[in-house]
């Protein structure tokens, strides 16, 4: 029986397509990467009984990184990242092994089909797939076709289905335009990013980001918060008048009158006005209009307006929003969320869609309604030709999807209903006065259908007071007259939806990558978002936006970027040459690189306004891991240094020391970056390259400092309050810390005296639990053993339990003395072996010879 491998996207998803197509009759197993299942049933394909092994990715099985040496930013020139630096793929996520997973699982089968999202995305997928499980797989016979791609816009039962029976193949093209835009993005992105990063790194004192990056995508969305940000800044607001009516007939109550004219900007000129009518006391109608008018329906939903009304309406961020999104879709409440499109096809099954919101409480009246009445055809929309318009599939309440997913599906499946429903009719009465020699006018709308309104009524005519009724030549009171003073007012910073349909029209980012590029500009603090989601940019991100319109404007205005994304749609079309376009979009940026750096100083000068140089702000001796400016020396005894953001208040440091920064490292706990000369072992926190000190908070009540193992910091992984285990075996006052970084060969050592505790031997992974043991209180260890060498009955290979009390786990616990080492040479693991337990202070019996060097001095405060 030959065997076929189906790939999806995600777990989720497989597994909901292997319930589908099974009928629910499949079996699972984990894969052996843990985090992909595999579902497998026997069915037919292709007119024979074949047995089918469901699986997934996890996303994008590769990714695009340049070649080992190239990756160092200090001995490569970034120029040589456009055209010298060879890139190779690399597994997206290394701790996966999912090109392994799938080659075991391809190992043996005969065809594959493939379900990845329907997208360009999915297509580059796709053949990352096949190039992973292609030299597994059985030989095909003569000319049999064993690749297949299923199409699919929902998880239902009809659409897998329908995918299933008309499955085809991957487009080599797209694909190869999703790798186009990697390598622009990772050769243009890096060589930017680490050029003006390296330039302003340790030059400014109060810049608040340890990295300046530039993207292709990302500076332009920047570029459009920064532009409405200076439209803000030059706003001059200049008066204006405007003349106001009150009338009234009868019992009526008063009507307010707009003045025909609108405003003027010359008081003196407005004043005339006003002494020409201010005596007049009867308005005459000149005309009544009454018009129907309609409010149509929208049209079908893509992901561009899903995105601005989430954040408009929803207050909910565009990543957010589409992560919400596709877990609905994985969960088959809504079709694909990724697509521009805005029209259904002539077969889609628009009363059969609606049929499922029949019984939903909050929408059932309206849908029983149209299905009675008969539905209302869509507006034609646009037709991209990727996929159908976002749609609800099936019906949910708020306890199946939880607040943000219930709010999003509840907006789609309104705004479904609406696309069927009928327009919003109303009446429009205009009545046109004369007042003298001037002309004023007043509207109002008397609702005459409700229409789509009913489903969304925040988009309802809003109620008017009617107008009283009357025809041409009557006459009304003037009760009031008066000149108003105004002003003009600045625009608002850009919303989230604003920017959204900014980047849409100028073809920055796809309905994909937009959200990203905007989370991107967030996280980098380029702009912060404000209260309605409102984009404000920065400093940095001003300076930044400045700078580039002052070097060379294209690198940060809409159009250069617009030009690659049609190159690019171009060679998904199969209508341009992969190589030509890349080479093409290589040499200009290339270009415009090398007249960047020779230019630099023009955006360094506004740099140098905005930002205080190191000297006015403190030494480069460490950054605060809050803010990431530099903290604040202060000569004076004892020394200290204060974070300008005031989270971190005052360090104390030892007398005798020389500091040096090392800027690539970034603390995990948010505290600071700081090491000492070549020293920099005796201050580890057990990870490479030179890693920070975790633990400087000590230091405001002394000079001798700890290391990971004593110190008490709530949430920082390294510290005692997570490793600690119990209380040390020998020694009273030492706690057996576990040290994650010890495996394979793993252990724990006492933070006091010199009690080494290893255990588990080659298990794949140890992690402390939270939970206790009830015997003797020491806090509890999860182990994954290796599956070749597990100690468990049968395949498990997961087991909890105390290292000293269970069963299980006492056989494989060794307890040894370390050998004690020179301070100097202590580092990580190291430091909890000599310690300063049973007497070792510094200068105490049993220390090695005091160091002469200051430095090493330094050191011995730390051991």
């Amino acid at each position: 029986m030959k065997t076929v491998l189906m790939v999806a996207e995600k777990p989720s998803l497989a597994q909901s397509i292997a319930k589908i197509l099974s009928k629910g009759s499949c079996t699972s197993r984990k894969g052996l990467n843990g985090a992909c299942s595999v579902h497998e049933y026997t069915g037919g394909f292709m007119g024979q009984t074949v047995r089918f092994r469901m699986t997934s990715v996890c996303g994008h099985v590769m990714t695009l990184d340049f070649i080992g040496k190239y990756n160092n930013w200090d001995k490569v020139d970034p120029a040589e990242l456009f055209s010298k630096a060879p890139t190779e793929k690399k597994e997206a996520n290394p701790k996966l092994n999912m090109v392994k997973f799938l080659q075991v699982e391809a190992k043996g089968c005969d065809s594959v089909v493939l379900w990845l999202d329907c997208d360009k995305e999915g297509e580059n997928i796709c053949f990352e797939v096949l190039d992973a499980i292609t030299p597994v797989m059985n030989k095909p016979y003569g000319g049999e076709k064993t690749v297949h791609r299923a199409k699919f816009s929902s998880i239902t039962d009809t659409d897998i289905w329908n995918a299933m029976n008309r499955l085809g193949e991957p487009n080599r093209n797209e694909a190869l335009s999703v790798d186009a835009r990697q390598e622009l993005d990772l050769r243009i992105g890096c060589a930017f990013t680490r050029f003006q990063t390296k330039y302003f790194q340790g030059k400014y004192g109060n810049l608040d980001s340890s990295l300046i990056s530039f993207g292709p995508c990302q500076t332009p969305t920047l570029g459009f918060c920064v532009e409405r940000h200076d439209k803000i800044q030059s706003f001059k607001p200049e008066l204006y008048w405007v003349l106001q009516a009150k009338v009234s007939k009868g019992k009526d109550g008063p009507l307010t009158l707009d003045w025909d004219r609108v405003r003027v900007f010359d008081r003196e000129v407005a004043q005339m006005f006003l002494n020409m009518i201010k005596t007049t006391r009867e308005a005459r109608v000149e005309s009544v209009t009454k018009k129907e008018k309609a409010k149509q329906r929208p049209l079908a939903l893509n992901t561009v307006e899903m995105l601005r009304v989430a954040s408009s309406a929803l207050g909910m961020g565009p990543q957010h929003t589409m992560q919400v999104a596709e877990r609905l879709y994985t969960q088959g409440y809504i079709s694909y969320p990724r697509t521009e499109t805005t029209h259904y096809p002539e077969n889609f099954d628009l009363k059969g869609t609606l049929r499922q919101q029949a019984n939903n409480p909050f929408w059932a009246d309206t849908v029983r309604a149209l299905l009675s009445e008969g539905l209302n055809h869509p507006r034609k929309g646009s037709d991209a030709g990727d996929h159908p318009p976002i749609t609800p599939m099936r019906s949910a309440s708020e306890n199946e999807l939880g607040s943000d997913g219930w709010r999003l599906y509840e907006y789609i499946t309104r705004h479904f209903i609406a696309t069927v429903s009928h327009d919003c009719k109303y009446l429009q009465t205009t009545i046109v006065f004369s007042i003298g020699t001037e002309t004023f006018i007043c509207t109002g709308k008397t609702l005459i259908s409700a229409g789509f309104t009913e489903v969304m009524p925040w988009q309802s005519i809003p109620e008017e007071e009617n107008l009283p009724a009357c025809e041409r030549g009557d006459a009304f009171a003037v009760d009031d007259i008066k000149l108003l003073e105004k002003q003009t007012s600045p625009p608002d910073y850009l919303t989230e939806a604003e920017l959204i349909s900014l980047m849409e029209k100028h073809g920055i980012g796809t309905d994909a990558s937009i959200p990203v590029h905007i989370n991107n500009v967030c996280q980098r603090n380029y702009v912060t978002v404000e209260s309605g989601r409102r984009l404000k940019p920065t400093n940095l991100g001003i300076v930044l936006v400045h700078g580039y319109y002052k070097i060379d404007a294209e690198l940060v205005l809409p159009t250069i970027r617009s030009a690659v994304e049609r190159q690019l749609n171009l060679i998904a079309q199969g209508k341009a040459n992969f190589q030509q376009v890349l080479q093409h979009t290589l040499d200009i940026f290339k270009r415009k690189f090398h007249y960047f750096v020779d230019s630099i100083a023009g955006m360094d000068e506004l740099m140098e306004v905005s930002f205080s140089p190191i000297a006015a702000t403190g030494k480069p001796l460490s950054r605060c891991g809050k803010c990431h400016r530099f903290m604040k020396y202060i000569q004076q005894r004892p020394v200290v240094l204060n974070a300008l953001c005031g989270i971190f208040k005052v360090f104390i440091l030892p007398q005798t020391a020389d500091f040096a920064l090392f800027i690539k490292c970034s603390c995990q706990t948010g505290v600071a970056q700081l090491w000492g000369g070549s020293s920099w072992g005796s201050l580890s926190c057990g990870r490479e390259p030179p890693p920070p000190l975790c633990s400087l908070l000590s230091f405001l009540s002394c000079f001798g400092g700890m290391g990971c193992n004593e110190c008490t910091h709530p949430s920082c992984q390294h510290s005692l309050s997570s490793l600690g285990i119990s209380q040390c075996v020998e020694c009273e006052s030492g706690v057996l810390v576990f040290d994650p970084t010890s495996g394979p060969k793993w252990k724990m050592a006492c933070n006091r005296c010199n009690v080494v505790v290893h255990f588990f031997e080659n298990a794949h992974k140890v992690r402390v639990s939270p939970d206790s043991c009830e015997a003797c209180e020491a806090s509890l260890l999860v182990v994954d053993f290796n599956k070749a060498r597990s100690p468990l009955p049968g395949d498990e290979t997961q087991h909890t339990g105390c290292a000293f009390c269970d069963p299980v786990f006492q056989d494989l616990v060794e307890l040894k003395h370390a050998t004690m080492r020179h301070p100097m040479h202590r580092a990580g693991g190291a430091r909890r072996q000599g310690g300063r337990g049973r007497g070792r202070r510094p200068g105490g019996r049993g220390n090695p010879k005091k160091p002469k060097d200051k430095m090493a001095a330094l050191a011995a405060y730390f051991v």
